[in-house]
């Protein structure tokens, strides 16, 4: 190869190691389901800023209204993203009211652009807040959207997050920077005594009807439980109790024969109870939100 031929080729392939670099992600959440044109939309809008950016789905089947959920999801999968993501959330209830619109820089360097209604809630906590910016809508707004007030997920945060995942605009180009704080919900954060733990159950895992509780396996260790050990859980729905019983702590669902209830670590390695081959939340009537509670002892 002559050097002419040789150096074409370095320079082309520069060229395609420096677009790729480019390339920035945006990852994309709502209640809106996907029967209509809805997300579809906001992808546009995306795409219209720059088709160079790479657009996924989180989950478009967060349940109507439901920003706990939302919250939830957001922390559930963040962390396996890189640094540099850009997600939108959209369950929006109070759309076109008064709530702020913002994006959530963590200190872990991922963008989070919502509502700020609640649904920063998780990552705030578990990522930390770098920086905190209202969207100026004056200046991140798509064109000749002034007039429409119940579609901020395509006209304010699909335009908003691509263009900062694009590098159109900067970080501290999105608006005004806020006091480090985010609307929160209250829920039960995972607490240790001597001898019990409380914590809270944000999700199901859907398809099986296991019960995720927010009690790590950090803040399970203090009762120095071993495979084979009973525990004692008690439900409760905020004051009201709904389901208690004695489960064996496992490794996995088929240690116990099938039908028979269980506690193990999850995948998030997060105290879970479920039955094997069976469906723990619906035989119980146990579910989940920020109000539903979990008290888990050794069953001496």
């Amino acid at each position: 190869m002559n050097i002419h031929k040789y150096v074409l080729l370095l320079v082309s392939l520069c060229a395609t190691l420096t677009v790729r670099s480019q390339q920035k992600v945006v990852v994309f959440q709502t209640d809106f389901g996907l029967k209509d044109g809805a997300v579809a939309a906001m992808k546009g809008v995306a795409f219209g800023i720059s088709s160079s950016l790479s657009l996924f789905d989180l989950t478009h089947e967060i349940p109507a209204y439901n920003i706990w959920e939302a919250a939830y999801r957001l922390e559930q999968t963040a962390p396996y993203w890189p640094a540099g993501t850009v997600f939108v959330s959209v369950v929006d209830p109070g759309v076109g009211s008064e709530r702020k619109s913002v994006v959530l820089k963590t200190k872990t360097g991922h963008y989070f652009v919502t509502p700020d209604n609640g649904t920063l809630t998780l990552v705030a906590r578990s990522m930390g807040i770098q920086e905190l910016r209202e969207i100026d809508e004056s200046r991140n707004r798509r064109q000749q959207s002034a007039g429409s007030y119940t579609f901020h997920g395509r006209d304010v945060y699909a335009y908003t997050a691509a263009r900062l995942a694009a590098g159109v605009i900067t970080f501290e180009q999105v608006g005004q920077r806020m006091t480090d704080t985010v609307v929160s919900i209250p829920f039960q954060a995972p607490h240790a005594t001597k001898d019990h733990i409380k914590g809270n159950i944000p999700i199901l895992d859907i398809q099986y009807g296991n019960v995720w509780t927010n009690i790590d396996e950090k803040t399970f260790n203090s009762l120095q439980c071993k495979h084979g050990d009973m525990l004692r859980i008690r439900i409760s729905k905020g004051s009201k109790l709904v389901w208690q019983g004695t489960v064996p702590f496992v490794s996995t669902f088929a240690t116990v024969p099938e039908g028979k209830d269980l506690a193990y670590l999850n995948s998030l390695m997060n105290l879970s109870l479920a039955i094997n081959m069976g469906n723990f939340s619906e035989k119980y009537r146990v579910f989940s939100g920020p109000e539903w509670n979990v008290e888990v002892s050794r069953n001496k």
